[in-house]
């Protein structure tokens, strides 16, 4: 690579947007992940059809001027920038060409992950097994290895309890119902489960529910900003 080409990279400015089951997010990150904008957040549509949040999402992306490529973090299984599923948004997301559909409204290259990817992104020291789980409408879940991420484990819908899944006992619905104090107990015991498990060198606990943990943490397990969730979005570009 040229130095010119060098100084490009290092130049080049990303839009970070994550979609969320309550939420959809945008912010302008510099390639040294320094925020460039105002974080932008608007409700996530109901019922969350790709056409419903892809309008909603056209109302809140900036000038192409402001931006060269796109980062986009989806909360579900995305393959080649297809998403595959998406269990708290709508059905309709099942072989959704987000990506294609991202470039093609910007005109700026673009890349998708899952969105517990993407926070995972911005926090992992790339040392060991690492595991970031983001805690909102759902339980998302994503694995590293040495700094390389692990696409596709969807351990958020394994069974953990009374043949109910992690994200049944611990998503948003689930906290509401059973209140906060059941919940964190269950987090708790599901921290641990998660070391016998994958004997992880860190865990980080990211999203929207994240600042309700009230239980002492293990000194390898941290809580991470959830602005990590955008912000990572910079380290997509970082893969080649």
């Amino acid at each position: 690579m040229t130095t010119r080409a060098k100084d490009g990279a290092r130049s080049q400015r990303t839009l970070c947007i994550d979609i969320g089951g309550t939420g959809l997010k945008t912010m302008i990150v510099s390639a040294s992940g320094k925020p460039l904008s105002e974080r932008v957040r608007i409700e996530t549509p109901r019922p969350a059809t790709p056409r419903a949040i892809c309008a909603a999402l056209l109302a809140v992306i900036p000038e192409r001027t402001r931006f060269d490529r796109v980062s986009v973090g989806f909360p579900g299984v995305v393959a080649d920038g297809v998403t595959r599923t998406a269990p708290n948004l709508h059905p309709a997301w099942k072989g959704f060409g987000l990506a294609t559909w991202v470039l093609r409204s910007t005109g700026r290259p673009t890349r998708v992950l899952n969105d517990a990817g993407v926070q995972g992104h911005g926090v992992v020291q790339g040392l060991g097994t690492e595991i970031c789980v983001t805690l909102g409408t759902g339980f998302g879940f994503s694995l590293f290895v040495n700094g390389h991420y692990v696409p596709n484990v969807e351990f958020g819908h394994h069974p953990f309890r009374k043949g109910m899944s992690y994200e049944e006992l611990l998503g948003d619905a689930a906290l509401k119902r059973r209140g906060k104090r059941k919940w964190n107990a269950t987090l708790a015991a599901a921290v641990a489960q998660l070391q016998d498990t994958f004997n992880f060198r860190a865990l980080y606990l990211g999203g929207g529910n994240a600042r309700k943990v009230e239980f002492k943490l293990p000194r390898n397990v941290k809580l991470v900003d959830n602005v990590a969730g955008l912000l990572g979005g910079v380290k997509l570009w970082e893969r080649d």
